[in-house]
């Protein structure tokens, strides 16, 4: 039996008591971060927005399997913040659909969440028409295949879990929307964000993009919970670090009877660890800023302020195996004379250092630390 198919569904239930003691750690980690982040000022607070909402994008698509590039998302985001987007590739119809959709969810976490609504963002997340090679019903409801999470070979399939048949989807979603609108402000925020999470995959109501649309609406919640426009943590990065556990859980709650006990528990502890790991990318954005304020009269050309901008989005150490000369000419697309002319020029500002080796094997590092 699955959780829909009992005679209290929709009715959830959990221990409170249970709860308390993660709920309390969460709280006190959320109103840490938000502490910080508004002692940033409002130009690094959009720094710090546009790195959370790049790593929400990358990872709610992996959680799904699907691989984005960063720097398409990068460019995206950008775009839909007002932030430079010199050196950034085009962008993807496609990835910026995602971008649009966790962006509304966030930004317009104040207006009423409706069918039409819910239908635009999975339009919105197919432009094509397609899931990959597969033609999907974008913006509308699944069709009447049974919808299965399956693994395995075939012939040896397992089934994880079967959602309600398509002729319920209907009643099931307006029972969702009475239960959103009635929920808001009369259960604790969390609890609320992760009711919404596993209320929404468990009725699955759309062909694909389920996973990533309750993600959205989570986010939304949690917007809702705090009364802010801005996403400071980025609880898809850290389900994807979990994913595993996630799926596990998810697959045991929903062959229950409505006790979420166990959902809320790991629900409640992920949001903790989720908003402690944004301390990194708080960190990232800060050393950013600092570099950037302290080569801010430094003259560079469009090529060398090309690469510098790629050293300094991947992050101290985030650039695997440092600046070369063959990855300078790939990035800026020049040759490789001017290349090696515009690194010494660099390394002379005291922009690049050298790291260790000599010759053909000679790379080079931003020198984070110069004042």
């Amino acid at each position: 039996m699955y959780v829909w198919q009992s005679k209290k569904w929709p009715l959830f239930t959990w221990n409170h008591e249970s709860l308390l003691k993660v709920l309390g750690q969460t709280r006190l980690s959320q109103g840490q971060l938000i502490s910080r982040i508004s002692a940033l000022g409002m130009a690094l607070g959009q720094e710090a927005r546009a790195e959370i909402l790049i790593k929400e994008s990358v990872e709610t698509s992996a959680i799904e399997g699907e691989k984005l590039n960063p720097d398409t998302v990068r460019s995206s985001v950008a775009k839909r913040l007002g932030l430079a987007t010199a050196g950034l590739p085009p962008v993807d119809r496609r990835v910026d659909g995602l971008v649009q959709v966790l962006l509304d969810a966030t930004t317009g976490y104040q207006k009423p969440l409706t069918l039409k609504r819910l239908k635009n963002w999975h339009a919105t997340l197919f432009p094509t028409g397609y899931s990959g090679l597969h033609p999907i019903r974008a913006g509308q409801w699944r069709g009447p295949e049974p919808m299965q999470v399956v693994s395995g070979p075939i012939g040896r399939e397992k089934i994880h879990y079967e959602a309600p048949p398509r002729n319920r989807i209907p009643k099931e979603m307006q029972q969702f929307l009475l239960w959103w609108k009635s929920s808001d402000n009369k259960i604790e925020g969390f609890v609320r964000a992760a009711v919404a999470h596993f209320y929404f995959v468990t009725i699955h109501p759309f062909e694909d993009g389920n996973g990533r649309l309750a993600r959205a609406l989570t986010d939304m919640a949690l917007a809702q919970d705090e009364n802010l426009k801005e996403r400071f943590y980025s609880l898809s990065a850290q389900i994807m670090e979990e994913r595993n556990t996630y799926y596990e859980i998810l697959e045991r709650t929903q062959r229950g009877k409505g006790d979420l006990t166990e959902w809320l528990l790991w629900f409640l502890g992920c949001s903790k660890r989720a908003i402690d790991n944004s301390e990194l990318l708080i960190s990232k954005v800060l050393a950013k800023a600092d570099f950037w304020k302290c080569h801010r009269d430094a003259s560079l050309n469009d090529h060398q302020r090309k690469v510098v901008s790629k050293l300094v989005e991947a992050g101290p150490g985030g650039f695997k195996g440092g600046l070369t000369t063959r990855k300078y000419v790939s990035i800026a697309k020049v040759s490789r004379a001017t290349a090696y002319r515009e690194i010494i020029d660099l390394a002379e500002k005291k922009i690049l250092q050298p790291n260790s080796g000599k010759g053909r094997s000679v790379s080079y590092d931003l020198l984070w630390g110069f004042k």
